[in-house]
């Protein structure tokens, strides 16, 4: 079970980046996270009403509130670093780095909850994340510059950060740890949107695709917290954070962007480590 959300948790979140993407070639990005931000707020609260999860403990050990408001501003940090760095034209360098985002839940888990696996399934987990890394196109040369470079490992750190909370609260709800999370990055981007006044262009016809982004980006997130409360939390982490590999492969199929060698490479590597975690 834990596996089957991880792994659609990579889908919705591929999904809702290579759309997310498209749309901010054309229109700020800024302008894209903040609606997709509150639609995903809006989401969060209806399932939240329909299920009834209001009433989970918000604060004290197992409450929500602490662990959604921290993953919400770091995650929103780790966005900033993101769209800065790839702002400098060097998205071989920048994507593959914040792509291994998921090292840093994977070391809380090894140091402080004490995760351990077996050699078959550590040995699959390290081809899902390098299959990641390489799926992402990383750009192999010596002389990387420092800005991006600086700005991509920002990324990591924040997204890493950011999922390590998400796993500590939902360990009393998952729903409520992701409104929580986005009410926090909501209130950040109204922030942002009241002092350039300004929604970038975006018009309602593109309505359908902002709500699809916010929804699918929201429940990327939930089932990776259920995830990590269904089974183990660094085979969950790694397999939510193969992402890149859909973004990819939706970039190939739609867009005709040219998969590289090296591309096809981490795919493999990827598929071969699914494989191995699902079977073990």
């Amino acid at each position: 079970m834990a596996t089957l959300l991880a792994l659609f948790s990579s889908l919705l979140w591929g999904t809702a980046d290579y759309h997310g993407g498209k749309l901010s070639k054309k229109y700020p990005a800024i302008a894209v996270l903040g609606v997709t931000q509150a639609i995903g707020l809006a989401f969060g609260i209806i399932l939240a009403l329909i299920g009834g999860d209001f009433s989970a403990k918000a604060f004290g050990d197992g409450g929500y509130f602490i662990p959604g408001a921290f993953a919400g501003v770091l995650g929103y940090l780790g966005l900033i670093c993101l769209y800065a760095g790839l702002s400098t034209g060097r998205m071989g360098v920048v994507s593959p780095i914040s792509g291994l985002s998921a090292l840093i839940p994977v070391a809380y888990a090894f140091f402080i909850k004490g995760d351990r696996l077996s050699l078959i399934l550590s040995i699959g987990a390290t081809l899902a994340i390098l299959g990641a890394f390489l799926a992402s196109g990383p750009e192999l040369a010596k002389d990387i510059p420092i800005k991006p470079l600086i700005l991509a490992l920002g990324a990591a750190g924040g997204f890493g950060t950011a999922l390590v909370f998400i796993a500590i609260g939902s360990q009393g709800s998952a729903l409520m740890t992701m409104v929580m999370m986005r009410a926090t990055t909501f209130f950040v981007s109204l922030g942002i949107l009241a002092k350039y006044r300004t929604f970038g262009g975006l018009s309602f016809k593109l309505s359908p695709i902002l709500i699809f982004i916010g929804c699918a980006d929201f429940l990327a997130n939930l089932l990776l917290g259920v995830a990590t409360t269904k089974g183990n939390l660094t085979l969950a982490m790694v397999l939510g954070a193969l992402y890149p590999i859909f973004t990819a492969l939706l970039a190939f199929q739609f867009l005709h962007e040219r998969l590289h060698k090296v591309q096809y490479i981490g795919i493999a590597a990827a598929v071969a480590g699914v494989a191995i975690i699902s079977a073990f």
